[in-house]
């Protein structure tokens, strides 16, 4: 994922989203189950915004968004998906 600058923050908050969990377990497990689908999703914290109950959250490209999401539900992990931008 592109890292880096104003600009690259920018590009980076256009081309990916997160995901959020209430436990950290959750946020582990999905960290997990990314890795195992092998869907690249990155570690990040949680925004204030997401009010989530973990301040971990998985940054993923949106191009893999629904497959994280289907992976996701299919292993039993508890989410939410948060954009920032909305």
């Amino acid at each position: 994922m592109p890292t880096g600058g104003a600009a690259s923050g920018e590009l980076r908050a256009a081309v990916t989203l997160l995901f959020v969990f209430e436990t950290t377990h959750h946020a582990l497990w999905a960290e997990e189950v990314a890795g195992d689908a092998g869907l690249p999703a990155e570690p990040v914290p949680a925004p204030a915004a997401a009010g989530a109950g973990c301040d971990l959250a998985l940054e993923v490209l949106v191009a893999d968004a629904d497959a994280l999401e289907a992976a996701l539900k299919k292993a039993g992990v508890a989410f939410r998906r948060f954009n920032p931008r909305s």
